[in-house]
């Protein structure tokens, strides 16, 4: 079993590409309103994750007004998957040393 990925591993991007995974895409105000996070908090967290290459960030403009949406990478579900089967592996090791207690 690997360590768990830092980038995904914080509770704001794990909570943002857990919500990305079940959408096409997402805008600003879904993701700041369904996160509930700050603007600025948003922002950095979603910095980081394009850095690492788990989301990718679309700016447009919706008539005059300025539109960003977000969308989890494949190489961010793949990332993803491998967190949560991580996660169960850590999951099965407890489960086993409480039985063999």
């Amino acid at each position: 079993m690997g360590d768990l990925d830092r980038t995904i591993h914080e509770p704001a991007r794990l909570r943002i590409l857990t919500i990305l995974s079940g959408v096409d895409a997402a805008d600003f105000n879904f993701l700041l309103n369904t996160a509930s996070l700050t603007k600025g908090n948003l922002s950095s967290h979603m910095d980081r994750l394009e850095k690492a290459g788990y989301v990718s960030i679309t700016k447009s403009f919706k008539g005059r007004m300025p539109h960003t949406s977000f969308s989890i990478t494949e190489e961010g579900a793949a990332a993803l998957k491998k967190y949560w089967e991580g996660l169960d592996a850590i999951r099965a090791m407890q489960e086993q040393n409480d039985i063999e207690k």
